[in-house]
């Protein structure tokens, strides 16, 4: 029998992970509070593209030499990764193919993929309160079937008034037979929700696309396309611990014509590819399941500590703010406003104490926010003695 974890067991094993990452580890003095926008590498990530470029450094697919062959092993060795790191079952009938990152891959999927999916008259949901890089491509695809004279009608997809979160009930009354493609996003990058997106099938139907932005999730929680039956997750290399310019597209292939990027295939992001195999060997290693218990319970932290103080406006889900709250955490990120000090002020001043946070409108829909605010984000290397000491220079701003 398995002895429960303990306190100091997951604190040494936070702590032992966090040593890993060498630009934390060489700045104590700094907080690095915006892992929604990108985050840290830990060492083996960094080694891993120090030894691929002094190596095996080479095109892929172009030559018949060791360190071509090399890198072209790598390259679809990393397909099967990450299919393997998403829990596909089947990766025999799915497709992987490599991006610079969640925008390029949901793009990818507009301009190649759905125009040739979509008939005159059909419909699309569109998320418009969610990351303008799943809103704009969809609109960018209209448009351009527009003028083929392919009518797409898009349907706005509903939210749940305060909390942000999607409205599934009303997803399903305004889903018809014609709703042919749904776009939407696992972990809301201002709230911090869940999407619930396994309620997505359900309301929309068996036959609908499914398109899941997975920018906030990959690499901070458990992802599994043996669960939700969705087509399409995308994510950004350079979130899951990957370097910049890495990211992935999984296809499911079932529903709809085969997914196959249009255009000639240039030269891949090889160090970067080189970069996601690690990191994807390192959060399973870390343990993905503990790391977003860590970070769960450190959003619970700050948010039970910033309901205290009335100076503050905490974005999302109103329900989900006491530590001891019963209902659905927020995952790894926390947005705030003060009611008498601009964002970008805040922003300022948080740095001023030696906290690196976002502070702006965070790249949301028109749909979503109208006025700035600053976003906390976190990851495993953040810790619980961080979050106290943000707490306590917010306090002193009341």
């Amino acid at each position: 029998m398995t002895s429960p974890i303990t306190h100091e067991d997951l604190h040494q094993w936070q702590q032992a992970l966090r040593a890993q990452f060498p630009i934390v580890t060489g700045h104590p003095e700094l907080a690095y509070l915006d892992s929604a926008a990108t985050a840290q590498k830990p060492q083996a990530v960094l080694d891993a593209a120090q030894t691929y470029l002094t190596t095996s450094n080479a095109n892929s697919a172009r030559g018949t030499y060791t360190w071509a062959n090399r890198t072209t092993e790598l390259v679809e060795r990393t397909r099967e990764r990450v299919a393997r790191f998403l829990g596909d079952g089947r990766p025999e009938r799915s497709a992987v193919h490599f991006t610079s990152g969640t925008t390029e891959g949901l793009r990818t999927i507009a301009r190649d993929w759905l125009p040739g999916f979509l008939r005159d008259g059909d419909e699309i949901v569109v998320p418009g309160a969610d990351h303008q890089a799943n809103i704009t491509p969809w609109l960018e695809a209209q448009r351009l079937l527009a003028r083929e004279g392919v009518r797409v009608r898009v349907l706005p997809m509903p939210y749940q008034s305060g909390s942000g979160d999607y409205d599934h009930t009303a997803l399903a009354e305004r889903a018809g037979p014609r709703t042919r493609f749904v776009a939407t996003t696992h972990v809301h990058h201002v709230y911090g929700g869940d999407m619930n997106v396994h309620r997505i099938r359900q309301a929309v139907g068996p036959d609908a696309v499914i398109c899941l932005d997975a920018a906030q999730s990959v690499g901070h929680l458990p992802v599994s396309v043996a669960g939700p039956d969705v087509d399409f997750v995308v994510f950004s290399g350079h979130k899951a611990l990957a370097l910049p310019g890495s990211g992935a597209v999984w296809a499911r292939q079932e529903r709809g014509p085969a997914f196959t990027p249009g255009g000639w295939s240039g030269t891949p992001n090889t160090v970067g590819i080189a970069s996601l195999e690690a990191a994807l060997d390192w959060l399973d290693a870390a343990g993905v399941e503990r790391i977003e218990r860590w970070t769960v319970a450190l959003a619970a932290r700050l948010t039970d500590g910033l309901r205290r103080l009335d100076a503050y406006e905490i974005l999302g889900c109103p329900l989900s703010l006491a530590a001891d709250s019963t209902v659905q955490r927020r995952q790894s990120i926390v947005t705030l406003r003060h009611r008498a000090i601009d964002s970008g002020d805040l922003g300022f001043i948080l740095f001023s104490h030696g906290f690196m946070v976002r502070s702006d409108h965070h790249c949301q829909g028109d749909a979503g926010e109208k006025t700035g605010s600053v976003r906390v984000s976190l990851h495993v290397y953040n810790t619980v003695e961080e979050i106290d000491r943000l707490l306590s220079v917010l306090a002193s701003l009341q």
